[in-house]
């Protein structure tokens, strides 16, 4: 995986936060960052798990355990997931 610097503008009190103290916290971190596109449904939380190097499970592990859940959606949505899975669980 390949990382690049960038640089973002914020209030001056907020920079003491954006520093991590770990690898876990800058997951974490990045991972805040990508989430109003996922919410927006910009992208899918497998192409965010993709972006950061780690599991869809990962992903959504992380973000029900800062209390993100993932089953945010309608039930047609619920069902198109579920369905997924079973064609998945088919293939193995």
């Amino acid at each position: 995986m390949t990382f690049t610097n960038v640089s973002i503008k914020v209030p001056e009190g907020m920079t003491m936060y954006l520093k991590p103290q770990n690898m876990q916290a800058e997951l974490e971190r990045n991972a805040l960052l990508l989430y109003p596109y996922i919410n927006d449904k910009t992208i899918s939380h497998g192409k965010a798990a993709e972006i950061l190097g780690i599991s869809k499970y990962d992903l959504i592990s992380l973000y029900n355990n800062i209390g993100l859940a993932y089953l945010s959606m309608d039930i047609s949505e619920a069902e198109e997931d579920v369905a997924n899975w079973e064609k998945m669980r088919e293939q193995i």
